[in-house]
This record gives structure tokens, sequence and C-alpha cells, in this order.
């Protein structure tokens, strides 16, 4: 009996030529706007006139004594320590629990907390938590009163963020540290996740924008400002783009820094993601009664503390919203140039991973190659968005429907995982690239290309920059619009999270874990191309 030739290898130069658009995508979207970046926090002068040099006078000011920086630098970090708390400590136990109770309660479980990431809205946060400046309101929300003092305001605002973002950084934590738990190594893999989680959520604090600029504007007295805030305030409320262009170098430096490291962390430990087959017969199995008991209990835990947290948001969906003249329209400026945006940067990020990951031009130095990418694995549209809006004004895009789409070619955060998983695919197939690798990757840049659709559809800086014309205004957009109208006493809590949205991304949610996600593994250390054992239901 003549045995099977095994199938040919693909040319390592066909890697290099899968990952030629998203080198292009970097280098356009991600470099050349800091390289501009950082040559503005040069130059002094308005938005609308030349610019002159200046030195490093814009530094002096920025980050010298008595600099607003350092301040708001502290604030900003400060704003994760209960929700990095959360995801180191909450996270990785509720992840315990429902991977050893397994079958129904793990899948409903975590199709359960991805809710609260598909309606997450932090401009309908801000909306709700205002209400209670009203006398007549009490309980949690009146919470946000406290804003109005110097002394009080900072303290506030971390409960806030962190009461309202609970149920998001669970589900996130569970979505990362479940994978690790039902690899061949869960600790060393728990903790090389743990690592990664610290550096994003530090990055995510560097970058906070939209709460804190909606409900105190970094007021009273900056008790309450961030970088984010302090940027947008010089580079387009004070019209000085140099000086905002300081702010976003620096920022942009600590983010670049947090990214390598990230990144290094990623591929030193050997990280990689991989599809378990099921395993024959097993889609009834769960674990012991006292696991399902467990699991069952931390489940409910969370969802009942979420709910509580989340009732300034749930209580103002039922509140009556005066009429905001809002429709059709504004959908359609939120959701399509988001969906456009994330087809671009994933379906970039997708063919560079398996340019990366699946044919290793590299060898097993392959992941290295990622590196030059690092420096923008946290960048968000923000540390780039003076350099971003004088290019559009450039090109006399500003106020343009096609403006809306966010301005990055490729999602390096997407490129990271998508990397991983073609690694580890590819390590454990002897089949071809194609059913070996790309088949089984496909289902993984869908869910990837919804999770940045929702990102891309809920962000409120770059709309707001780059459209005036109320006719462009995204739903995030409206909803800040609506809360700076004087004499307004609703406001519309459900604009950002249409019905029909939530349906669609929650039955997408459902498949993906049912016939997907629930198989994913994570794993650390040496390659292993023997199989690994099938994940019971």
């Amino acid at each position: 009996m003549i045995s099977p030739i095994p199938p040919r290898p693909p040319s390592p130069a066909l890697g290099w030529l899968l990952l030629m658009p998203a080198v292009v995508g970097m280098l356009i979207s991600l470099v050349l706007p800091s390289v501009q970046t950082v040559l503005l926090s040069f130059e002094s002068g308005g938005a609308l006139t030349p610019g002159t040099p200046a030195g490093f006078d814009n530094y002096g000011r920025v980050l010298g004594d008595g600099g607003p920086f350092w301040a708001a630098l502290g604030f900003s970090l400060s704003l994760v320590l209960l929700p990095l708390l959360v995801a180191l400590v909450a996270g990785p136990l509720l992840a315990l629990a429902l991977d050893r109770a397994g079958g129904l309660v793990r899948r409903a479980g975590v199709v359960v907390l991805w809710l609260s990431l598909i309606v997450f809205s932090p401009t309908a946060v801000a909306a709700s938590w205002l209400r209670g400046l009203r006398p007549a309101e009490t309980g949690l929300v009146s919470l946000v009163r406290s804003l109005g003092d110097p002394a009080t305001a900072p303290g506030a605002l971390r409960l806030i963020i962190a009461a309202a973002t609970f149920g998001v950084v669970c589900a996130l934590a569970v979505t990362a540290f479940l994978p690790a738990l039902r690899g061949g190594t869960p600790g060393p893999a728990v903790l090389a996740v743990a690592g990664v989680v610290v550096l994003a959520m530090l990055a995510a604090g560097l970058q906070a924008f939209t709460i804190g600029v909606a409900l105190t504007r970094g007021g009273p007295r900056a008790a309450t400002q961030t970088p984010a805030g302090l940027q947008y305030d010089y580079g387009f409320v004070m019209a000085q783009p140099g000086m905002g262009a300081t702010v976003a170098t620096v920022t942009g430096l600590v983010l670049g820094v947090l990214g390598v490291a990230a990144t290094i962390v990623a591929v030193a430990t050997r990280m990689r993601l991989s599809i378990t087959p099921r395993a024959a017969g097993s889609a009834a199995k769960g674990g012991s009664p006292v696991a399902v008991a467990a699991g069952a209990a931390a489940l409910v835990v969370t969802v009942a503390v979420t709910l509580v947290l989340t009732w300034p948001w749930l209580s103002a969906l039922t509140e009556p919203a005066e009429s905001t003249g809002t429709g059709l329209r504004t959908q359609v400026n939120t959701w399509v140039p988001a969906l456009a945006g994330a087809v671009v940067s994933v379906g970039t990020a997708y063919l560079a991973a398996l340019g990366i990951g699946g044919l290793r031009p590299l060898g097993r130095r392959s992941e290295w190659l990622l590196l030059p990418f690092a420096p923008w694995l946290f960048v968000g549209v923000g540390p780039l968005s003076v350099a971003g809006w004088s290019n559009f004004r450039g090109m006399r895009l500003l106020d343009t429907f096609a403006v809306l789409v966010q301005p990055f070619l490729v999602s390096v955060p997407a490129l990271l995982v998508l990397t991983l998983l073609c690694k580890g695919l590819a390590e454990r197939t002897d089949r071809d690239l194609l059913g070996g690798v790309v088949l089984p990757s496909l289902p993984m840049a869908g869910v990837l290309t919804g999770a940045v659709t929702l990102v891309n559809a809920q962000d409120v800086l770059w709309p707001l920059l780059v459209t005036h014309d109320r006719g462009l205004a995204t739903a995030p957009v409206a909803q800040m619009l609506q809360l700076t109208q004087f004499g307004r006493t609703a406001v519309d809590a459900a604009l950002t999270t249409p019905l029909p949205v939530v349906v669609i991304a929650l039955l997408a949610v459902v498949a993906a874990q049912l016939l997907y996600l629930d198989r994913l593994t994570l794993t650390v250390g040496g390659e292993s191309r023997w199989p690994i054992p099938a994940t019971p239901a």
C-alpha cells in the first residue's frame, strides 16, 4: 500500500507577499501620522495658519514644572485601578468557575457576559449618570453630584467608571482567561495573559476620553483632566495643534512602550492559539454537580452585581426622551463606516497573520515580524488625531461621509490575535494551508471584524473632529450634542444601541460561542505538533 504524499508546503515568499498590504497600511495610517505628530510638536501657531518653529518650548510648557501633563497622566492611570482589580481577580476566578462547570453553564455564561460588551456605549453611560444631577434622583446615580467639587470629583469619577465598566471588564477578562485554562499549560498561560491584560488596561486608561469629557470636561479646576482630554483641549478647543501634538507624542511614546512590552510577552513565551476538536458524544457533558453549582452561582453573582452597577443606564432606557431629530440616517452614519473600517483593517491584518503565523517566512522566529507593528498595538485614534485631522483637511475630506471611516488600514490587535491563531493551527495540522490554517481561522477573523465594528461605532472623538454637518453626525456624536443642549431634560440613552444591531450581534455571539470560541485554547512554551485533547462541551 502506498502511503499518501504529504501536501507540499507553500513557499515562504508567499508569506512575505501576504505581509505587504499590512506593511503598506502601517506606513500610511500609523507611521506617517506618528511622524507628522512629532514634527507638529515642534511648531507653534493656529490650526488654520502656518506653523512657526518652536523648538522644545511646547514640551517645556506641557512637561515642565507646573505643566499639566503629569497630573493628567497620574489621574488617567488611577482610573484603571479598580477595573484592573476586577480583571485580575474576579475575571480569572469567574473563568475558572465557568471552565470547571462546563457544558451549558460555560456557554451560557460567556454569552451573557458578552451582552455587556454589545450594549456598552460610553456616551450613553455618561448621559444616564448625568440624570443624577436632578434633585429628585437618589441612590447610586446621585454619586454624580460629587463631580462638582475639586476635592471629591476625582474619586467620584473613578467609582463611576469602575461601576459602568464592571460588566465589560468581566466579559473581556473571561474571554482572555478561559482559553488559557483550557490549554495544556494553564499556569504559565494564565500568567502570560495576565501580563498582557495589565498592559492593555494601562493603555486604555491613558486614552480615556468620552466618559470624562461628557461628565466633567476635565474639571473642576482640571481635577479630572486626562492626557486625551488635554490633547483635545489644546489641539481643537484652543486651536494650538503644536501643543496638542506634544501631548499626543508623549502619550504615543508611552503607549508604544506598552505595546512593545505586550508583544514581547506574547512572542517570548511562545504564546499561540488553537481550535480543539469537539469530543464525540460530549454535547451533554459538564462538570461535577458541585462544579456546576459553583459556576452557576458565580455567574449569578456577577450578573447581579453588573445589573446593580449599570442600573443608571438601565433605568435611563425606560425613560421617555425628547425628540432628537435623529433617525435612520444617523444609524447609517454610525454603522456603515464602522463596518467598512473593520473589514479593511481586520482583512489586512488577516492576510498578514496568514503570512507570519501560517507560512512562517522566518521559521521559528517569524513571530518577531510583529515587532515593527507593536508600538501601535494599543494606539487608538486619539494620539494620531491631530495629524489625521490635518491630513484629511488637506485632502478636502472633512464633512464627508467617507471621513467617518476610522483612519486605520490595519488593526494591530487583530494582527496579533490572528497571528497567534495561525501559528497554533500551523503547528498542529498535517493538512495543506487552506484546510489546516485558512478555513479554521476564518471564523476568528469574522469575530474580530464584528468586535472592531462595535468599537468603531461607539467612538465619539474621530467623528466629532472631522464632521460639523449635523446630517453626518453618528449616534455617539448626536448623543454628546444632546448633553450640551441647554434645557434638555432627557437624553435618548438607547440611541447608540439600536435593537436590531443588538439582536444581530447577540445572535452572532451565540453562534460563535457554540460553534467556535468554546473550543479555543491558548498555550505557551515549546512547539507541539501532537494531537491535543478534545474540548468537552
